[in-house]
């Protein structure tokens, strides 16, 4: 079942240039879907396409009445100066049913506590948010997007300045989601080796063009190769695939 359809759209802004030109994909239901590209490639229009908020210039883009998102956006767009608890920055996510101008019940409070447990941070509950790490806060995003109840989790850049650790540690909860809680997830990243052992299908983005396909496909020395017009090496080390740019080393003498 098709969640979420994009038909030769064009995409682009007022009367710019469009961005990224003729995109055609589905989300289908159960996808874990990886966007990727370089800073500036455009993904981020296609983001904001699929979540309604960019209409196509020709094309179309059209979303199941079923759909409901949950959206996690880049960390450093959210303010942490002002002095906010993780507890109530969670609550805002039940903003669409309870209204901006009513006080979240005892209900709306258990859903968001049942988030923060969810995602591993029910202890920092009363915390002010500029003290979170870049991990924590990370997972506070996650759990506001969840108590919205959705079915299809959207991640922009969810690992972008991580160290190994804290990267590992958010896709292993995402993909927790994604599998126990049968979330439909798109990820946006311009890591591919962030999300080469996660997703199962791939948008590359690039110079105005999406190329779209399973990760087996896209995520290959000969696409991603023709792709960024330079050699690529893909390989698997301990059953992770590994992407690498540029030629192999040579053995040296007597190698």
């Amino acid at each position: 079942m098709s969640l979420i359809r994009f038909e030769h759209a064009d995409l682009g802004y007022g009367g710019a240039a469009v961005v990224v030109r003729d995109v055609s994909f589905a989300v289908e239901q159960g996808d874990f879907l990886g966007l990727v590209g370089p800073n500036g490639a455009g993904k981020t229009t296609v983001l904001r396409a699929l979540l309604g908020s960019l209409a196509p210039r020709r094309g179309l883009v059209s979303v199941d009445a079923a759909v409901r998102f949950g959206y996690v956006p880049q960390r450093e767009l959210v303010d942490t100066s002002y002095p906010l608890r993780v507890l109530d920055a969670v609550l805002m996510g039940r903003y669409h049913s309870v209204g901006l101008l009513r006080r979240p019940s005892a209900a709306d409070r258990t859903w968001a506590l049942a988030a923060l447990d969810h995602v591993g941070i029910r202890d920092l509950a009363h915390r002010h948010l500029g003290a979170l790490s870049g991990g924590q806060k990370q997972r506070m995003l996650i759990a506001r997007a969840l108590v919205g109840e959705p079915n299809v989790l959207v991640l922009d850049e969810p690992t972008d300045g991580m160290d190994l650790a804290s990267t590992a540690q958010i896709l292993g909860l995402v993909r927790r989601l994604h599998e126990a809680d049968r979330l439909t997830v798109v990820m946006v990243s311009h890591a591919l080796n962030h999300i080469a052992d996660y997703v199962r299908q791939v948008g590359l983005v690039d110079q105005g063009i999406l190329r779209f396909g399973p990760v087996e496909k896209m995520l290959s020395a000969e696409t991603l190769g023709g792709m960024y017009q330079i050699p690529v090496q893909v390989g698997e080390y301990a059953g992770h695939r590994i992407i690498v740019a540029g030629e192999p080393p040579k053995a040296g003498p007597g190698a």
